[in-house]
């Protein structure tokens, strides 16, 4: 994938990530499927759509709250993960392989549609009368995204560094408190019905802290393998002498609300 407005137009491969997305990427605290229910979104009896789901964590996490759930990702590595975690525990949630642009159900299907730290990546001129057109009256699109907050958090920081050491072209850094950006294509269909950020700290160990960096756009998707070997022991080390072995680093999550016009 190469977008020219993300990490200087670098190309990028999300299923190069599969393997660390799937065991380190499954970190969204309580507090972020706490706001998504207090939206009525995934509850008993809706059908709920999700965009970009990479190994299917939004699905997976939110599949007790019973909605019938269908997840959507790019990439075939990703899509074959979220199958493979989502049969080991006996969940029902039709997973297939598709670029968002290309989705096409029928109007009136969903009551809800998310996208989780996926809304730079589309093409918003087609995807948004689509998703307008897949939801059915009142039905509400969320837009989702959880970040560390490098400039308050030293061991975010100092990861960030090292990435940067290698991969100077990656502009999923410097991140602050923001508004997850809604772009103007929804706003044609949508209106705005609610928006919020608030913090959270999410619990690692040194290992599950380098598994999920393995498992960002800047590292395992984009990085040269001989870059890659350095940044890894590097980032170990970093690890080993800066952390305890167990830690918080602290993020923030973001939620739009977009809810289709009468």
């Amino acid at each position: 994938m190469k977008i020219d407005f993300i990490d200087q137009g670098k190309n990028f491969e999300w299923g190069k990530t599969s393997k660390n997305y799937a065991k380190y990427r499954d970190i969204y605290p309580k507090e972020f499927y706490d706001i998504i229910l207090s939206r009525n979104v995934g509850i008993k009896g809706q059908k709920v759509l999700d965009i970009g789901t990479g190994t299917g964590a939004l699905p997976r996490n939110m599949y007790k709250y019973e909605a019938t759930w269908i997840g959507t990702d790019i990439e075939k590595n990703q899509i074959e993960y979220a199958r493979k975690l989502a049969l080991e525990n006996n969940m029902n949630i039709d997973f297939f392989v598709s670029p968002a642009e290309e989705i096409d159900y029928p109007e009136n299907t969903f009551d809800a549609i998310t996208a989780c730290q996926c809304i730079w990546y589309p093409d918003h001129k087609v995807l948004a009368p689509k998703v307008a057109k897949m939801l059915k009256p009142g039905g509400k699109f969320l837009i989702l995204y959880m970040g560390w907050l490098p400039f308050e958090d030293e061991i975010a920081a100092k990861t960030e560094e090292l990435i940067l050491k290698y991969n100077p072209d990656w502009t999923g850094c410097k991140d602050t408190r923001h508004h997850v950006w809604i772009p103007d294509e929804y706003l044609n269909f949508f209106n705005v019905t609610f928006q919020k950020e608030f913090d959270v700290k999410v619990p690692f160990t040194r290992e599950t802290w380098h598994g999920r960096i393995h498992a960002c756009r800047g590292v395992d998707a984009s990085m040269p393998e001989e870059d890659l070997a350095k940044w890894d022991k590097e980032h170990k080390k970093m690890l080993l002498n800066n952390t305890n072995e167990t830690f918080e680093i602290l993020h923030y999550v973001s939620i739009a609300e977009l809810t289709l016009k009468i």
